[in-house]
């Protein structure tokens, strides 16, 4: 009964893949261009949070162009996010460019870690999300759901209020002497 139906309560899967590849580079882009401000962290969950808003569209898109506007879409939004964010700053914000430390490898196990722990990072179908990357698009994914509930009731308040207008209005009007 939906023109547009609501967004699910889960993120899907496609949506929990598009952050893992791009949760690292993102997260750093975001702490780096905040100066190294800890704000930039949050600035990096609401650009995750304006993904998860504008995923069903981005997946229409990508359908439809066969291309993945997903890391487009990602910095596009993170350039004007921290924009905002510098201009609702009182004072000048000082920024310094951080140097990225050479990306180390992630160990799967430890020393005695067996030879099968050590396939199932690579081999399709074994290797799992990781918790941290699972907790960021949950997150991300609740506040894009409330964000789509209160713009959901705004539209139901605002249209109900239209409608008892005009009803008003053209009771008004058919009760007007001629």
């Amino acid at each position: 009964m939906y023109l547009i139906p609501p967004m699910d309560d889960d993120p899907p899967a496609e949506f929990v893949e598009a952050v893992a590849a791009h949760e690292r580079e993102l997260r750093h882009e975001a702490v780096r261009l905040a100066g190294g401000d800890p704000t930039g962290l949050d600035i990096y969950q609401d650009v995750l949070a304006d993904l998860a808003g504008h995923w069903r569209r981005l997946r229409w898109w990508a359908r439809l162009s066969r291309a993945d506007p997903t890391g487009r879409y990602l910095r596009r939004r993170l350039a004007r996010r921290i924009r905002a964010w510098r201009a609702e700053q009182i004072h000048e914000v000082d920024v310094r460019v951080l140097r990225t430390p050479p990306g180390t490898p992630v160990a799967v196990g430890g020393p005695a870690a067996s030879v099968a722990f050590h396939k199932a990072a690579v081999l399709e179908g074994t290797a799992r999300t990781a918790l941290p990357t699972l907790a960021d698009a949950a997150v991300a994914w609740v506040h894009a759901w409330r964000r789509a509930e209160h713009r959901r009731i705004a539209r139901l308040v605002i249209g109900s209020v239209l409608l008892v207008g005009g009803m008003v209005q053209g009771m008004s009007w058919f009760a007007a002497p001629d």
